[in-house]
């Protein structure tokens, strides 16, 4: 199409060609398998490519709270393989994820693999008690499955997702400080909006007017902590590492 930027022309071509990649994984590795390709640049709708139903999520549906952590780490993010995460419905995933990029190095979307490995932690607890040990998958120690595995929100509502991250965000941390948003002092404030920022939500559209009504804030106030936040880490000493990385995804 005339005037189109040769660099999307080139990004899209990318997801064309795996498009079949995403069909063949899943195939492989059978119905606990779910593969899915994102385009980075519609994080509303990021989802073009979906084999499998391990998640339920469907094409046009949006990124998770993994993709939005990514997103927010521009260029500079990588390889996020073979960690393990909970569906809100309790159930153990292993997953990778990969990162996409053009010929210029610009990060633009990722090839996301999701093993519903829960049938295998069981069946690891059975045998381990007729062998007379206990334990599974997720008491494996260093070279199983985190005893904590995070719960990650997978679905097509972008505001859903956005939604998991302001209940971990905002809610827990005020509600375990016995505090409202009117007690935190300004640098527990920045610090929301930056942990918000890190994670992706202010890539979303219309995320800084959920922000701002589940804070009970203006939009304006919601945007001038956004600004604040971004430019007391830009003016952070260089070494200095005070983010707040929550759950890994």
């Amino acid at each position: 199409m005339a005037g189109a930027d040769p660099r999307d022309t080139e990004r899209d071509a990318i997801l064309r060609a795996l498009a079949p990649v995403v069909d063949g994984i899943a195939a492989t590795f059978g119905p606990v398998c779910e593969v899915v390709l994102h385009d980075y640049r519609r994080p509303e709708r990021s989802v073009v490519a979906v084999a499998g139903t391990v998640t339920g999520r469907t094409v046009g549906g949006a990124m998770s709270e993994i993709g939005m952590r990514m997103l927010a780490r521009g260029d500079a993010a990588g390889h996020e393989l073979n960690y393990v995460t909970r569906t809100g419905d309790g159930r153990l995933l292993k997953s990778s994820t990969m990162v996409l990029r053009d010929s210029m190095g610009a990060v633009f979307g990722a090839l996301c693999v999701n093993v519903d490995v829960t049938e295998v932690d069981r069946v690891r607890g059975l045998l381990d008690a007729l062998a007379g040990s206990t334990g599974s998958v997720e008491a494996a120690g260093p070279t199983g499955p985190p005893a904590d595995a995070p719960v990650t929100t997978f679905g097509d509502d972008i505001d859903s997702v956005v939604e998991a991250l302001l209940d971990a965000l905002l809610d827990a941390p005020l509600r375990g400080r016995d505090q409202t948003w009117a007690g935190l002092d300004r640098g527990r404030r920045l610090a929301l909006f930056r942990g918000l920022d890190e994670r992706g939500v202010f890539a979303v559209r219309r995320a800084i007017e959920q922000v701002a009504a589940r804070l009970g804030i203006s939009r304006a106030s919601a945007y001038s902590y956004l600004a604040q936040s971004r430019a007391a880490t830009a003016d952070a000493p260089a070494g200095t590492d005070d983010t707040s990385q929550g759950a890994h995804p």
